[in-house]
């Protein structure tokens, strides 16, 4: 009787979990249906600590109606993007500016949400880069301009041998 009652109970434990791991269909537009974004993901590349920098995502109306935003947030206190306060008419663009703070010198990837009305699901961007320290961030530098000018030095040299000028 043991057996039988634990067989039951496990049983009922496997037809729960396997009940809340079913995924919930939407129902409804995606953001995908009523904005077309310039990019999705942003690359900061190498940035110098402490200084803050931004980006305008740029979000078009490709549906035939006013578009709203109702909230825009980040993932970290560190991403701050503006909110769009006018409605986005069809067919025209609005920017979503969005300012990364750079207080922390390390590898960066973060999330961007906008919320349209009437939209369940929220549009994810993206911003990447690299936070270096200030003395880093002047070694890289001087480093790319010393590769810029050897490219530059290569190229003239080429264009001597083959005599044109």
């Amino acid at each position: 009787m043991k057996k039988l009652i634990l067989l039951a109970t496990a049983f009922v434990f496997c037809f729960v979990a396997l009940a809340q791991s079913q995924p919930q269909t939407q129902t409804g537009p995606k953001p995908e249906d009523v904005v077309k974004v310039n990019t999705e993901k942003y690359d900061f590349g190498k940035i110098k600590q402490g200084n803050p920098v931004n980006y305008a995502f740029e979000l078009t109306n490709t549906s035939d109606k006013p578009l709203v935003v109702e909230n825009s947030w980040a993932s970290c206190g560190c991403t701050t993007p503006e909110k769009i306060t006018e409605p986005i008419m069809p067919g025209k663009t609005a920017q979503l500016k969005v300012q990364y703070n750079a207080a922390a010198a390390s590898p960066f990837t973060k999330d961007v949400y906008v919320k349209f009305a009437g939209i369940e699901q929220p549009k994810t961007l993206h911003i990447v880069g690299e936070v270096l320290t200030p003395e880093a961030y002047d070694v890289w530098v001087k480093e790319n301009k010393d590769k810029e000018k050897e490219k530059t030095t290569q190229t003239s040299k080429t264009k001597d041998k083959s005599g044109n000028n």
